[in-house]
Formats: C-alpha cells, structure tokens, sequence
C-alpha cells in the first residue's frame, strides 16, 4: 500500500523506548481525520460486524488506549491525547448523540469496557480526574450497566472485572465486590494445573482454557489477547489490595512465559494460530505486559523480554500492507484480507494491537528499557505443551509447531483451519478456505482432506472436500524421551476413521517432520494431502503455476510421489513415503487465503483411498535464506512404533 503521508511505524529501528513510542503515536495519529465531533466515535471503513455500528465507531475509539494509556502511564505524552477526554464525555453522556448507549447481555460494549478502565486505572489523571462532575458520573454510570448481565462464559468474564476495577479506583459506590469475586472465582476454573518435568522435557505450567471444562481452546486469547495479559494488569493494579492473587498471576506469568517463548522464531515473528489474527501484534503483549507488571520471569531476563517485544515489533515493521493509504489499520494479518477474519471483526478491531505497546507503562528507568537486548534465548529445540496439544518445534532455522486437540467450541468461520491443521508456522502461516469446491479454494496446507468418490456422489456431496475439525482421543505420546509424537482420531463420516501420527523433525532430518495415517473407510474417498503453502510467485514474477491454463514459472516441481515449491517465501515441499504412491501436485489455491502470501502455493499429494489404507507424508521447509537443496536428500523414515 502507498501511504499519503510519512508513517513512523514503518521502517522505524524499534530499539529504544524512544522509537517504541513513535510506532505508538504513529497508529495514533492517523485516526484524527476519521473522530467524530465529540471524539467518542470513530468511522473509517464500512465493513460490518454481528454487533451494531455505535458499537463498531466505539470498539475503534477504546482500543487504541491500551497503547495511549500505556504511554501516559509510562510518562510520555501525546499532543492528540484530548480527544479520547472529550470523548469520554460525549459517549458515556446519554443526552449527547454520540452516547454510546448502556451494555446489554452479551453485549460489545463489554469487550470495549476492558480498554476504557484500563485507561481510567492506568491514567486517571488524564481521562478522569480533569472531567467534570456530571462526566465522571457518566463514566461510572456507563461501566455499570455491564454489571450483573449475561455475558459469554470466557475470558469475557475479564472484561466485567476491568470495570470493577475502575469503578473501584474512582471510589464508585457502583462498585460491585460481590460481582468481582464471582467472576474472579469462575475464571479460576478456567486454569489448568500444569505438567512437571519428566525425563528430557521441561515443566510446562500456567496456561488457561478460553471457557470452562470441556472447551479445547488455547490459543493467543490464553495468553497476550486476554487471560495472560489480564492476570498482569490484575497483579499490577491488586497488588496491595488482594496479595494473594496477585502473587498466583505473577506465578503463572513466570511459568507461561517459558512455554510461550517457543511461539516466536529468532527474528521475532511469531506463529499465526487460532481465531482473531487480524490482531497482528497483539499476539507479543503477554511479554510486554510483564514490563507494566514488573516481572521478570527468570530464567529470562530482562534483556531477553527487551529483545522478544522489540524484534516482534521490528518483524511488522516492513508491512506497508497492514495499512490503509490513510495510514488506518487494514483487516487482515500481514495485508488486508477479509477472507480470514471473524463475524466480529470490525474496522477498529485490529488496534487491539496496542497491547504490544503495554511495556511503555514502565518508566524509562525500568530494566525493561536500561537492559541490553539480549538475542533470542537459548532454548532446546523441542518442547511438547501437553495443555494445548502443541510440540514446538525449533529445527533447520524454521519455528513451527505440531498441533492435535483443538477445536472452536462454536461455528467459527473456518474453525478447521484455525484449530484443525496439523501444523503452524512462523514462516509459512496457515491457509483459509475461500469455499468448499475443488482444492484451490479448500487451501488446506498442513491438512488431510478427503473426498466421497463412490458410486452416486458425482453431484454435491462428490464435490466437496473433508478435513479434521474436531481431534478425538489426541494426546502427546512420549513426553521426555527421542520418540515424542501427537496421536489423534477424526471421524469426516460415520463410517470413516482416521487416525493421525505427527513426529516432529528428527536430528537426521530435520527441515521434515512426518504424518502417518491410517484411513480406515466404508466408502472409496479421493485424498488430497497439503504440505505447508508458501509464496506462490516465482522470480519471474508470474504464478508458478497458473490455475487456469497450467502453465509454469522456474521454482516449482511436481512428479510421481513428491511436490515442492522455492520462492522468495521459501521452500516447502511434501515426499510420498506410503506403499502405494501418490502424485505430487502444486495447487494455485485462490487468492487471499493464506495469512501471510496474498498470492500462495500449496505442495500436495493426490490419491485415493478405500477399505484400510496407510498414508504416510514427510513435510518439508525451509524459512528464505536457508539452503535447502542438501536438506530435501535427507527425508526422514517412519518410525517402527508407529502400527
């Protein structure tokens, strides 16, 4: 995207405190020109959301100040900051017509409450202490009316805390204990007791649910989209008041940051997983929140939470595509992309992006900013996270993980890609299906997905493919020793099971990690098996393999049992290691539906498969800049416990 005017985000060295809070006002200043009147709304595109439009032109009013309250907090300024006080005023005033009317149950004003009393919390001397009277009224009033409402058994329960929280700090007699306790106490059941050190692997410990028992959900929202992060605020704002909460979050952040660090690779890009991507950023904020909360969750030091926060931030710091000419946040991860995102997300949701810059609440004399940055720590190349059924993998300078066990506890929009893949990475991302016919619009990377070819389905139902949306019976196998694997069943019909075996890379092999499966069907099925998908232009700039007519550009093979692609996003690639071999084929999937390429391609073997059938694949991948021609040679062998 071409910006109309300078953006100090992009390009910008990210290596001082100095340079983070010019990325802060950078996303800050563009918003001036798309401000209401009254400052309490915000309209800068017209994409819609499940919830309605005053909703919408508030969720892009309070988002931004997880950033700008973190900035004042911290002790920097921001010339542009009156325009979130007045519009305080106007949306919490209900004679004015930017009023942004009370929550009802389930309701997203909630969600943008979270913000608001962050802001109040963290910077009362700027949003509250200076409003008048009447105002501050408004204010308590319209925090209030979340009390005692429905809302979504998650970590939306934080949301009616961080109000309390405000309405404690301003000494509101709305203030509601007996609320906090209860919603406190039930995102307490969300906790998961951890795993202990065993053999080779170390502990794994603090993760949270997003949602009670019997809900499989880990993802970024366990970490830096919400929990994690509230518990740090929580532990910061309570650390007086309730001593013995706090020190249990400050604990957990100390145990979840060991596990966590594994989502991001050297350079600082961390890997796409779950729902709400088009937060970009967001996904760092759990680190940078332990500069507000004052933990340093040793063995990391601080030099080396510096380094993670910063690098993610440097990792953004090329991608003018995240940005409107106008230099707004797009919807989308690395470029504007509605074909990935949520019936939530609106034009103001990605600046929940601000939680990066949370690290700005510290003080410039905090060790956060008088560390050196460290490099990224030295870690072990594996580490199997039996809480959200990840092995993190760490081989032939690709960061990537294996995942068998989640799934959206609700109809998300393309909750199997989201949750149901069999792998993620930091350099290849993940695709979204653009819709259910033929492989190019299925885009299923790092997927199995199967077809009813039997006699009487030559319509529909022949037409459409299948992948694993919820994993059964999936579990870590051998946690501490050299044979850790994932183990999983899925059922695409009643009378089709697969079951899948994810081994991570092997020190003989390690750009290749395999799956085995056994199919075990009632019916005669077609199989399509994607390896990862990556840049699907070649140097030439043309399509390496153009859907519509076939033809190619230099950089993409396809043969008898095997499939690979080297582009300028990478190499991967996929090699048959089944009895039976399968072609190997790159897809042109459509446009837009993987994360990271806008234009992708995706290395594949075809087959089919009926009665009981063992399929076995080795993936391949090389992150840009590392050799791969020595590394394809070294395929991997299925191990013998595996039958």
């Amino acid at each position: 995207m071409v910006l109309l005017k300078p953006n100090a985000f992009l390009n910008n060295p990210f290596k001082t405190r100095d340079d983070v809070e010019k990325g802060c006002r950078a996303l800050l200043d563009p918003l001036e020109q798309h401000t209401s009147p009254g400052g309490a709304l915000l309209y800068f595109a017209s994409t819609a959301t499940h919830y309605d439009l005053k909703a919408v032109a508030l969720e892009a009013f309070a988002r931004p100040l997880w950033g700008l309250a973190s900035l004042i907090a911290g002790g920097g300024e921001y010339a542009g900051a009156d325009r979130w006080i007045r519009g305080f005023a106007a949306g919490t005033d209900p004679k004015s017509p930017e009023y942004w009317g009370g929550a009802k149950a389930k309701d997203q004003r909630m969600v943008e409450m979270s913000p608001l009393s962050f802001a109040i919390c963290m910077a009362p001397q700027v949003f509250y202490e200076n409003q008048t009277d009447e105002v501050k009224q408004n204010m308590a009033a319209f925090l209030t009316t979340c009390i005692g409402k429905p809302m979504p058994d998650t970590n939306w329960l934080w949301f009616r805390v961080f109000a309390n929280l405000a309405l404690r700090s301003i000494g509101s007699s709305s203030f509601n204990p007996d609320q906090m306790a209860r919603d406190l106490a039930r995102l307490e059941e969300f906790q998961l007791p951890g795993h202990e050190a065993t053999g080779t692997a170390d502990k794994s410990a603090g993760w949270s649910r997003d949602g009670p028992e019997g809900v499989e959900q880990l993802d970024y929202y366990s970490g830096s989209f919400a929990i994690q992060f509230a518990q740090l605020v929580y532990a910061k704002l309570c650390k007086e008041s309730d001593p013995e909460r706090a020190g249990r979050y400050r604990q957990r952040a100390v145990d979840f940051c060991q596990d966590f660090v594994y989502y991001f690779d050297e350079d600082g890009s961390g890997i796409p997983f779950g729902r709400s991507m088009v937060y970009r950023f967001a996904i760092i904020g759990a680190f940078s929140a332990l500069a507000l909360a004052d933990i340093e969750p040793l063995p990391l030091s601080w030099g080396h939470i510096k380094g993670l926060v910063l690098r993610h931030l440097r990792s953004w710091n090329a991608d003018s595509d995240i940005f409107r000419s106008d230099g707004t946040l797009t919807i989308g991860y690395k470029y504007d992309n509605m074909n990935m995102t949520e019936n939530y997300n609106a034009p103001g949701s990605p600046y929940w992006c601000m939680k990066a810059f949370a690290c700005l609440a510290a003080p410039a004399s905090h060790p956060f900013w008088t560390s050196d940055e460290l490099p990224f720590p030295s870690i072990a190349p594996l580490k199997a996270l039996p809480d959200p059924g990840h092995i993190m993998c760490r081989f032939a300078g690709h960061t990537f993980l294996l995942s068998s066990g989640q799934f959206a506890h609700y109809y998300l929009r393309s909750a199997s890609a989201k949750y149901g893949k069999f792998a993620y990475s930091s350099t290849f991302g993940f695709s979204c299906p653009t819709g259910d016919l033929g492989v190019e619009q299925l885009a299923g990377d790092s997927m199995l997905a199967l077809r009813d070819i039997s006699a009487g389905t030559e319509g529909a139902d022949g037409e459409t493919w299948r992948v694993r949306r919820v994993p059964l019976d999936a579990r870590i196998v051998g946690r501490g020793t050299d044979t850790v694997h994932l183990r999983s069943k899925w059922r695409p019909w009643s009378d089709v099971e697969v079951e899948t075996w994810l081994v991570p890379p092997q020190p003989d092999s390690p750009a290749w990690y395999l799956r085995v499966h056994k199919v075990t069907s009632g019916r005669k099925l077609a199989t399509s098996e994607g390896g990862w998908s990556t840049y699907g232009q070649g140097e030439d700039g043309r399509a390496l393999i153009q859907a519509f007519s076939g033809e190619s550009s230099a950089g993409g093979d396809e043969a008898e049992g095997w499939a690979r692609a080297a582009t300028k996003g990478g190499c991967a690639g996929v090699y048959d290691l089944s009895e039976t071999v399968r072609t190997g084929k790159l897809v042109q999937t459509d446009p837009n539906s993987n994360v990271i390429f806008s234009r992708s391609i995706l290395p594949s073997l075809e087959g089919e498969a009926e009665g009981t059938v063992w399929i076995a694949t080795a993936v391949f991948g090389c992150p840009p800049g590392v050799p791969w021609e020595a590394e394809w040679e070294k395929r991997p062998t299925v191990p013998s416990y595996i039958k």
